[in-house]
């Protein structure tokens, strides 16, 4: 693919290189200067948090049924952000074109739920349009307003203030600062009602089954690891020799040495073997037929079958090592985890 014209311009012709370095400059200043007034603006919301934030948490928590939000133009992609953000943090949520809703869509409002309505300018018609059904089925609006004495706020039960000193852009004409102040406020509110309901990340995961945060928190190592004749284990006493056999039966790298009682004594790995010829080369002596025992690394790290797998990564990742023994009460080994399991299965 090749650089757009005016990339090539600048950067393919040597005597326009200075030019360049100017323009490169200027873009970044422009970007960074959008970054720095959606900060402030943000920063001067969270300055004017008071017990109107209280009371809108409070009435979200209480809600008996969803949470419905609305909003139109950009306000309306925030509130379909928002609607998704509440709903992954245990605070179901749907979200209302308000276009559609005059058409059949307010059947999705029932009874107990509470409206979240987003909007700049407080004037949008079509908000507005929602508040008398609103106030039939009894239902609580907060609104999300940058004009705190416009109609939609008049009307609401609680207002939330998202005003901004003007937009990101030269001219303040572009929804930027505006919507992502409205977003931040949102996503405080989410983040809030999670903290008083004491949402956790394991609660989290049951919503995400699907994504990476899912797998990490929900599958556990009992989930991944290879149990019974898959093992690679053998007695102490058994012959180094008998135990490389194993490691080549069992293809996992390596061989876990156990007493009688299947508790494991040590590990012996592909690495293991390597050195220990290496270190009898030259001598007469053959380790194949010496005690296994005598070439194992005695208590190896290991992990619980009920952990989570999450778990068996971070120790491979802070040991260094690509296998890891499961092992049960007593230390008796139940199981083996490979990296490559955690690979398959999405974690690594």
């Amino acid at each position: 693919m090749g650089w757009h014209p005016v990339l090539r311009r600048y950067y393919a012709d040597p005597d326009l290189h200075d030019d360049a370095s100017k323009i490169d400059s200027t873009l970044c200043d422009w970007f960074r200067e959008v970054l720095v007034r959606e900060a402030e603006a943000i920063r001067a919301a969270a300055q004017r948090c008071d017990s109107r934030v209280a009371r809108a948490v409070r009435v979200l928590e209480a809600a008996q049924g969803h949470v419905v939000v609305t909003g139109m133009g950009k306000m309306g992609c925030v509130a379909r952000k928002a609607a998704a953000t509440l709903s992954s943090t245990g605070t179901p949520a749907i979200f209302l074109d308000p276009a559609d809703a005059m058409h059949g869509s307010l059947g999705m409002v029932v009874s107990g739920s509470v409206l979240l309505a987003l909007s700049n300018s407080g004037e949008t018609r079509e908000v507005l349009d929602l508040l008398p059904f609103m106030l039939r089925q009894k239902v609580a609006t907060i609104a999300v307003t940058g004009s705190p004495g416009s109609a939609l706020a008049r009307h609401a039960d609680v207002v939330l203030d998202s005003s901004v000193t003007s937009e990101a852009d030269p001219d303040s004409i572009a929804p930027t600062s505006s919507s992502t102040v409205a977003l931040a406020i949102c996503d405080a509110l989410a983040v809030t009602l999670m903290r008083l309901r004491g949402f956790t990340k394991e609660q989290f995961a049951i919503f995400h089954p699907g994504g990476h945060l899912g797998k990490k928190l929900l599958l556990k190592v009992t989930d991944v690891m290879h149990t019974q004749a898959k093992v690679p284990s053998v007695a102490g006493e058994c012959s180094l020799g008998q135990a490389i056999a194993t490691i080549s039966e069992k293809n996992l790298g390596c061989v876990f040495v156990c007493d009688d009682q299947g508790t494991l004594e040590g590990i012996i790995t592909d690495g293991d073997v390597r050195r220990t010829f290496a270190a009898t080369a030259s001598s007469s002596d053959n380790p194949l037929v010496r005690p296994s025992r005598e070439f194992m690394t005695s208590s190896p790290a290991t992990v619980a079958a009920d952990e989570l797998a999450a778990v068996a990564i971070n120790v491979m990742e802070e040991k260094q090592i690509s296998v890891l023994p499961v092992v049960g009460a007593r230390k008796r080994i139940v199981g083996v985890v490979h990296l490559h399991d955690l690979i398959r299965s999405g974690l690594a």
